[in-house]
């Protein structure tokens, strides 16, 4: 099983769902960075579960303990340990289902990978784990400072916002930078929760600052890393870097970016590209655009099918976020400034 990410900057995280606690272990950070418990408490709660009547019941307060690594304020190059425990975990709905590959849910595919899987709330395959990206990624975004990295829920459902005002973001429970917008996506969460369902939708990340040349032109390309960083986050379904899907449609003189040098400094007209060409930064805004898929735990009942490989129906009882956008967003957040962290060290290997 593998558990870490990042090349000179890995992060190993461990522990489960329903465990007594989660925790992880960042590695290759550079000493000198000033770093709290606080700071790292800070992205954590923009992430726990019980935050808000529109996310999962589940009242944790992701409290981060920091063991290794950090003295007097600040790193010392050692690697980073650090835990959060699990205080408001519940077994017992999950105990009845044991048994059933519940539809949407990873149940089947571990047990054909492991032969064996802990089915606590999901265990090492569920949402939880990525408390600790989050806490990890609140100490990376301090070795890329003055690089800023800001997400926002774009679309829930069919609901799309139709301006960014980052002043909205953290005044509204969906995190979208579109006051009316987020208005509607709330009544659309309400509703489908009341029907027992879920909804998915649409994150963007956008980096401000981030400078050129960071990537490679062929395996380690920043785009790739980003893309795979995203992807491995759960519930995303798909990744758009600048333009995305949309460049299928276009023309090559549309697409391009042209260039042109203003008071001696090199800009691009557009960014189409997403701030990154040929796997390497441009010192552009990177633009990343991630597809969040209904959370698979919902009261409708739904087909399935027993370990025993026997047809049944099955309703997944329990405390489930009807929509998840909203929490992802400090989870993007958090995996995108490790790859540029992760990046930027490796940068510093390229040039003499």
């Amino acid at each position: 099983m593998s558990n870490t990410f990042g090349r000179l900057l890995r992060l190993t995280s461990w522990g489960e769902s329903h465990g007594p606690a989660i925790g992880g272990v960042l590695d290759g950070c550079p000493a000198g960075i000033v770093i709290s418990e606080q700071e790292m408490q800070k992205d954590l709660d923009r992430r726990r579960p019980g935050q808000s009547n529109i996310t999962t019941m589940r009242d944790e307060p992701d409290a981060v303990k920091i063991l290794s690594g950090v003295f007097e304020g600040k790193t010392t190059g050692a690697p980073i340990g650090f835990i959060i425990e699990n205080k408001d975990k519940n077994s017992a709905s999950y105990a009845k289902i044991k048994d059933i590959y519940r539809p949407g849910h990873a149940d089947y595919t571990m047990d054909q990978k492991y032969g064996f899987r802990d089915w606590r709330g999901g265990g090492r395959t569920s949402a939880r784990e990525t408390a600790v990206r989050v806490a990890a990624g609140a100490v990376a975004k301090k070795i890329i400072d003055g690089v800023k990295i800001t997400g926002y829920t774009v679309q829930i459902g069919e609901i799309k916002i139709s301006g960014v005002d980052h002043a909205e973001i953290e005044k509204n429970l969906v995190r979208a930078p579109d006051a009316e917008a987020a208005r509607k996506m709330i009544e659309l969460i309400e509703k489908v929760r009341k029907d027992g369902d879920s909804v998915g939708g649409m994150v963007e990340v956008v980096v401000e600052n981030a400078p050129a040349g960071l990537g490679a032109p062929v395996y380690g390309k920043l785009n790739a890393d980003i893309a795979s960083a995203m992807m491995g986050i759960n519930a995303v379904k798909g990744v758009e870097i600048g333009s995305g899907f949309k460049c299928a449609s276009m023309r090559g003189s549309e697409h391009n970016d042209q260039l042109e040098s203003v008071n001696g400094k090199l800009r691009f007209k557009t960014n189409n590209a997403g701030g990154i060409l040929g796997g390497i930064s441009n010192g552009d805004r990177i633009v990343v655009r991630i597809a969040v898929k209904p959370t698979p735990s919902i009261l409708i009942e739904q087909e399935a099918v027993n370990k025993n490989l026997e047809n049944t129906r099955i309703s997944v009882e329990g405390r489930h976020d009807p929509c998840i956008c909203p929490r992802v967003v400090p989870v993007a957040e958090a995996m995108m400034a490790l790859v540029l962290a992760d990046h930027l060290l490796l940068q510093r290997t390229s040039q003499i």
